[in-house]
């Protein structure tokens, strides 16, 4: 009886470890099932990772994700958007420094098309562009003495305007044609009509670079004639002058907004002249640039930019800025130095 009683015995031993392993089996199933319930294969993969996106981790990007703009580039100098406050129009006339000598020369407002104007031997500079924008006008000492003269766009019909009436600077078109306005070193400012005939003088003060206003009833200028140097405006018949600013280190050249109530100008001590605005009756200076040495401010036609000049990169460029103080942009890029902007249309 003690035989059937022992294989009876491991019998049951196989039974269990037959149950055991058939529970765990079905849980294991049971598990796989369940992991693929919650986690479905994708439908349609794509084992091709995402490429040239400014990012390391994908990330999904809208249907109608912008195409973006590339700003515009000017020549010969890369730049930054110019936004949206008006286009770069008309033309810009500066000095440029040539084989030795300062001659004229003359871009788009963008900076393209630059070319050499003058083939003076010898100084050519203080350029102003007439208000119809085909002559310019500017000083030489091409007979050894410093005069007035005119040259179209393109270079041609060189005219002497000038003879023996002193050292004369800045010559500018007033916007209706009939007068020029410049500078007589010694002897004040002076006009003269546009075929040089009948000059004389309308100040006799220590008065240089005169510009006139845009409806050419006023002349805005640098003096010392109270002290140090600071801007003055006055009539166009050089009477009612009044004093606009009461700065230390006051610079020379300055520009009329297109409407007429600011001026443009340049400030500080040698080597660190910076930009400012202000109204013509000297209130709301605000300052536009700070350090590089910047000269010679321009308004533009459409009075969204000023043109100006400036060693920021160790040798003189012309650049603009808004009004604001934004979007400041090189225009020129050379090994010689282009400087005295002047905007014309």
């Amino acid at each position: 009886m003690s035989a059937p009683r022992k294989l009876l015995t491991t019998f049951d031993k196989i039974l269990l470890v037959g149950i055991v392993i058939g529970v765990l089996g079905i849980c294991v199933l049971t598990g796989v099932f369940y992991y693929i319930w919650i986690n479905p294969p994708s439908q349609s993969p794509d084992p091709t990772p995402l490429a040239g996106l400014p990012f390391e981790t994908s990330t999904a990007l809208p249907l109608d994700f912008p195409t973006p703009t590339l700003p515009p580039t000017l020549i010969p100098s890369p730049v930054p958007t110019f936004g949206g406050n008006g286009s770069l129009s008309g033309k810009i006339a500066f000095t440029c420094y040539i084989k030795q000598i300062d001659q004229i020369c003359l871009m788009n407002a963008d900076g393209s098309d630059r070319k050499q104007v003058t083939d003076a031997e010898a100084t050519a500079f203080y350029a102003s562009i007439s208000p119809d924008g085909q002559t310019i006008y500017f000083s030489s000492r091409r007979t050894g003495n410093f005069e007035v003269y005119s040259i179209n766009i393109n270079g041609k019909e060189f005219k002497r305007l000038t003879r023996g009436i002193g050292s004369l600077y800045a010559p500018e078109l007033s916007p209706n044609g009939d007068w020029i306005v410049f500078t007589n070193e010694g002897n004040g400012l002076w006009v003269m009509k546009p075929d040089g005939s009948n000059p004389h003088a309308i100040t006799t003060s220590d008065d240089i670079d005169p510009t006139w206003s845009p409806d050419g009833s006023m002349i805005a200028f640098a003096s010392s004639r109270a002290g140090a140097r600071q801007l003055f405006v006055m009539n166009a018949d050089g009477t009612n002058v009044r004093q606009v600013t009461e700065l230390k280190d006051m610079g020379g050249r300055s520009s009329w907004s297109p409407d007429g109530t600011r001026l443009a100008i340049y400030a500080g001590p040698a080597g660190d002249h910076n930009i400012y605005i202000i109204h013509v009756d000297g209130t709301n200076l605000v300052q536009l640039t700070n350090s590089g040495d910047n000269l010679g401010p321009s308004w533009s036609p459409d009075g969204n930019w000023i043109a100006f000049a400036s060693f920021r990169d160790g040798n003189n460029e012309i650049y603009i800025i808004h009004p604001d103080g934004t979007d400041v942009t090189n225009l020129t890029n050379n090994p010689i130095s282009d400087w005295q902007p002047r905007w014309g249309r």
